[in-house]
């Protein structure tokens, strides 16, 4: 094995940028180079990447940066490798005036690389931390959003009037470091009222016992992170939430959400010593849940109460629709629950279910998604054939709290524009050719159905902002002939592009399910879209909104739609309201993540009874049933 190694020592009064050997258009195999970057004693350094672009596999290709001029693990700054997009540049800075960046490429990738640039800031502009007296503000950690330095230590002492107490929520919170227990949070933390915090916190919010509360940031010498963002307000301890709930942690959320089934709080606290409605279950644990979720084969109530009066006996196997059958049916080569569960998970063979995955020999792999799992099931590989699909090239980190999608976070969404009147529907990709859609959008205004009415929108995040966004003219639009306008049943439709997308960072396909692939109620999904950001707003969204949201087990939408919904649809949202898609998403995708690490289409959004209303989730179209016309019409 040869490698050529590069050594440059870079001074602040000669160089000011830098990049990987052969960018733009491709880093060489076997690459190892090595920058030394040094600066006066009063400055520390900061290195801004302003293009990075590597191998996905940290263990082949990647940036090592350190706070040292060594590669020292224990002042390791951190270790990258990946795409970044420009809404979540890399940028660290130094605890003192030296650093080491290292480049390692093993293999050949011939991906682009990086470019970067540095500069110097004072030591004694790095601050951080101090007393905090008004009503209500805002504080981050060091260098906030870059990464933070090194052998921090900050303080801030927040005090309110007395009587008061102070309400403290992280918008974003994220600093992980390799092999850290976040129960024990043993080298970067922030502490507060004696706990510790670190990782990656998807939620935190806390209320401190009196009108002072003092948060306290450590980084240790090695690794470090984004940090965090945080606000904090004073509020009445006796009316800490007017007219809404008060949970446990500081959140205020509306009252009709206590008691409701659902985790609102984030720490169940709206959940507890509830009285039960006579529309609700109580659960064994004391909480309460929709009688609806009685015996809909998940376990809504966490200790599985909701479903023990329900099971089969012992001897007994339950099919997929709840029937019971003899216990030796299973794996019997034939097909004896309707659905064909019980030959689910089994040995491949003759007999194909509804779970079944063909393969293009004709053999039935019974076993649950068996298609782009990275497992090869089919002797011919059909399985894992046509899986360039469903990935997202951009390292996205997970904000806390809004719903503003990040830029490239689902490539796969496309808007589209009808005549004169602007964002109408969403569309996602499913080829560099062909977009899905919804076939209501194409019928409700005088010439919707004609090609030429239309313009579609591929990589887009900001309505107002066309960089990088492909624009392109439909050919055709292949409505479902057998849609109702009456029933929304068949509610789809197949776009064919005038000329094809060229790939990129931020326009990317959609895996498309097998018609065997199940999304198992109680599944976490997102839906994604332009539409109005409530009900009755009339005002579309300019940037691109996310929502994450439930599959609603089927018996209970059926009840919920009162009997509306056909086997062409599925629900998926949260029966207490609050999470929607509306007004102007029709067409976009509701998508689900797999453990493969694919991202597939289970739904288009078709139709609903406004927009998050209680007991009134969102109706989709359910792609594995109309999946083989897909492949007709289309050879996806």
């Amino acid at each position: 094995m040869t490698y050529f190694f590069r050594q440059k020592s870079i001074h602040l009064f000669t160089i000011f940028n830098f990049s990987s050997p052969g960018y733009p258009t491709g880093y060489p195999p076997k690459s190892r180079c090595q920058w030394q970057i040094r600066a006066s004693e009063e400055n520390v350094i900061v290195v801004n990447f302003l293009y990075f672009y590597i191998e996905d596999d940290c263990s082949d290709d990647f940036v090592y940066i350190y706070d040292s001029l060594s590669p020292d693990d224990s002042q390791a700054i951190t270790k990258k490798c990946g795409q970044r997009p420009p809404s979540n540049p890399l940028e660290v800075v130094s605890s003192n005036n030296i650093m080491l960046i290292n480049f390692i490429a093993e293999t050949d990738a011939q991906k682009p690389g990086f470019q970067a640039a540095y500069s110097v800031i004072p030591k004694a502009d790095v601050t951080c931390g101090g007393s905090l007296s008004q009503k209500q503000g805002n504080f981050t950690s060091p260098l906030y959003p870059s990464f933070y330095p090194p052998a921090k230590d900050c303080k801030w002492t927040i005090t309110v009037a007395p009587g008061s107490k102070v309400r403290l929520r992280f918008t974003m919170f994220r600093m992980k470091e390799p092999g850290v227990d976040t129960r024990l949070c043993h080298k970067d933390y922030v502490e507060i009222m004696g706990n510790k915090y670190c990782g990656e916190v998807a939620s935190l919010s806390l209320t401190s016992d009196t009108n002072v509360l003092v948060v306290n940031f450590h980084s240790d010498r090695s690794h470090t992170d984004k940090g965090f963002s945080a606000e904090y307000s004073s509020y009445d301890p006796s009316n800490p939430c007017p007219d809404r709930f008060a949970c446990t942690n500081g959140l205020c959320i509306d009252q009709k959400l206590k008691c409701d089934g659902w985790n609102d709080c984030g720490d169940m606290s709206d959940e507890r010593q509830c009285n039960c409605d006579k529309d609700q279950f109580a659960c064994s644990n004391g909480m309460c849940k929709p009688k609806l979720w009685v015996c809909d084969h998940v376990n809504d109530c966490g200790d599985g109460s909701d479903e023990k009066i329900c099971g089969c006996a012992q001897n007994e196997f339950q099919c997929g629709n709840g029937v019971c059958l003899p216990q030796s049916v299973q794996c019997d080569d034939k097909q004896d629950c309707k659905d064909g569960s019980d030959e689910v998970g089994c040995k491949t063979g003759d007999i194909c279910t509804d779970y079944s995955f063909k393969c293009k020999s004709g053999v039935c792999i019974n076993k649950v998604n068996a298609e782009c799992d990275r497992v090869q099931d089919c002797s011919d590989n059909s399985d894992e054939t046509i899986c360039d699909c469903g990935t997202r090239p951009y390292k996205l980190n997970r904000i806390v709290g809004g719903q503003n999608a990040e830029l490239g976070e689902w490539p796969w969404q496309v808007s589209l524009h009808f005549s004169t009147h602007g964002p109408t529907c969403g569309a996602s990709i499913i080829s560099n050719t062909w977009l899905l859609s919804a076939a209501h959008c194409f019928v409700t205004m005088p010439y919707s159905n004609n090609p030429s009415s239309w313009l579609s929108y591929s990589g887009m995040q900001n309505q107002y902002s066309h960089d990088n966004v492909q624009s392109r003219k439909l050919k055709r639009i292949i409505p479902h002939p057998l849609y109702n306008q009456m029933t929304s049943d068949y509610d789809i439709a197949l776009l064919e592009l005038s000329e094809p997308l060229q790939f990129a960072n931020t326009i990317q396909p959609i895996c498309l399910p097998d018609s065997s692939h199940v999304f198992p109620a109680g599944m976490s999904c997102w839906v994604t879209g332009w539409g109005a950001l409530r009900e009755g707003a009339g005002q579309a969204a300019q940037i691109l909104q996310k929502a994450l949201v439930k599959i609603i087990n089927d018996s209970v939408c059926d009840v919920v739609t009162e009997g509306q919904v056909t086997s062409r649809m599925l629900c998926s949202g949260y029966l207490s309201g609050g999470v929607d898609a509306c007004q102007g998403d029709s067409g976009g995708p509701l998508v689900c993540f797999e453990e493969s690490g694919k991202w597939f289409q289970a739904g288009i959004v078709s139709w609903g009874e406004g927009c998050a209303r209680r007991n009134k989730p969102g109706v989709y179209t359910r792609v594995t049933k109309l999946r083989e016309w897909i492949k007709q019409e289309t050879n996806i």
